[in-house]
């Protein structure tokens, strides 16, 4: 048999490998790239960005749990322009496309910074909607109006290829990122943290000063998996880039038989920032295993 291909599409994305650092978890993607093989990655999703500097929450804000962690940093950021100013020209020699991550309180603010970020060497942005609304009534992703609106200002606004990140928390996340979709969406991010928190006994007080936070890690790939086959079944021609707890390359096997067309990693680079390398490899070996020439044809077989 021949070596299986294990290139394949997000939307109009033509991905190299299947596997997507994921934001949040590799920084500006410029310090990550001094650690790692990106060469191993479709794409690698930068840190959202706001568009003015964002402090994030005091510490502490990050709390290791039996399996996986919790975090509530805030959404840390320098701010549109800094970012522009320091990390933008940076990009384009990484070997990897780059995709922008953007965050915002107000609709507003996610098109000025997706107009501004357009400008960078990047292949498309990441509208994170796992952030409150200027009403303080929750996140945009756990609403399909405010979710489509959002998606149908920042479309309107930029010409590269735009995605949606959407929460698990969502009480039906097809909903959502069907009206993702039809607002503009080239494909949805399922799914980012799960709600969560942790006490510290001694101190007597919860382990994130926030109190609760955003859950990580291999423990959350059921539903992570759950979320991927409702998008999948409310509607199966949304593209999905599908993450939450892989650490394998079987992991990322049953994540695109669920349906994700591209599969992101991120907890895992905490403890192992060449993980990317191993799942890839480990991709091709289950697939030359199971004499599966092409990655693409597995994508929805079990959804």
């Amino acid at each position: 048999m021949t070596k299986p291909s294990l290139a394949t599409t997000l939307g109009s994305l033509a991905l190299r490998t299947p596997l997507i650092a994921a934001s949040g978890t590799i920084g500006s993607v410029v310090e990550f790239a001094a650690v790692t093989d990106l060469t191993a990655y479709g794409c690698a999703t930068a840190k959202s960005v706001s568009a003015v500097p964002w402090p994030g929450r005091a510490a502490p804000r990050v709390a290791p749990t039996e399996a996986g962690m919790l975090n509530a940093i805030g959404i840390q950021n320098p701010g549109i322009d800094a970012w522009l100013a320091e990390i933008g020209p940076r990009l384009g020699g990484l070997g990897v496309g780059i995709i922008g991550s953007a965050v915002g309180y107000t609709i507003e603010e996610y098109v000025t910074v997706a107009v501004a970020m357009a400008s960078a060497d990047i292949v498309a942005i990441e509208v994170n909607l796992s952030c409150p609304n200027l009403e303080g009534k929750g996140m945009f992703a756990l609403d399909p109006i405010a979710t489509a609106a959002v998606i149908g200002a920042v479309r309107k606004a930029v010409t590269v290829p735009v995605g949606a990140k959407l929460s698990p928390n969502a009480i039906d996340v097809g909903e959502i990122a069907v009206a993702a979709a039809e607002s503009g969406a080239d494909w949805v991010t399922v799914a980012n943290t799960v709600w969560g928190a942790a006490i510290d006994i001694e101190r007597r007080a919860p382990r994130l000063s926030a109190g609760i936070g955003g859950y990580s890690g291999v423990a959350i790939k059921p539903i992570a998996m759950r979320c991927v086959l409702e998008v999948r079944q409310a509607d199966p021609t949304i593209p999905i880039l599908g993450l939450g707890g892989v650490q394998t390359g079987e992991d990322a096997i049953e994540f695109i038989m669920a349906g994700a067309h591209a599969v992101g990693i991120g907890t895992a680079h905490f403890g192992s920032p060449k993980i990317g390398r191993r799942v890839l490899t480990q991709m091709e070996r289950w697939c030359e295993r199971h004499e599966v020439s092409d990655v693409r044809d597995l994508i929805g077989v079990a959804a």
